[in-house]
């Protein structure tokens, strides 16, 4: 029988994780996807903190098209966060999902905006 998609996703999840970490001089950029939204977050593990995050709901964000045009804004609206806390270089978290599609989308945005994976 096979694994459902929230168990695969944990599976692939966690093994992603356990050689990938954010330190301060890399923090680790997480992504999430819904079915509507994306969200992306730059993380610093070695304190637990969130040092910036931007996602398809924030307010101000206006982005029309598809799901991936808007992935593609929410990239460079990270990469930009990421520049004003003086962000250079991350580790791309992918969340266990597939790179194509949205989350794709949301890494060539960020390296749009300056960000070095």
């Amino acid at each position: 029988m096979a694994f459902s998609k929230y168990t695969r996703r944990n599976k692939i999840r966690r093994r992603i994780r356990k050689s990938l970490a954010g330190t301060a001089e890399r923090p680790r950029l997480s992504v999430y996807r819904s079915n509507k939204e994306i969200y992306a977050q730059i993380i610093d593990d070695t304190t637990g903190k969130t040092l910036s995050a931007a996602s398809s709901r924030d307010k101000g964000f206006k982005a029309n098209g598809n799901k991936a045009e808007v992935a593609k804004e929410v990239g460079k609206a990270i990469a930009e966060k990421a520049k004003e806390a003086g962000i250079e270089a991350v580790a791309f978290d992918r969340g266990g999902y597939l790179y194509h599609g949205r989350v794709k989308q949301l890494a060539e945005g960020a390296r749009e905006g300056g960000l070095k994976f």
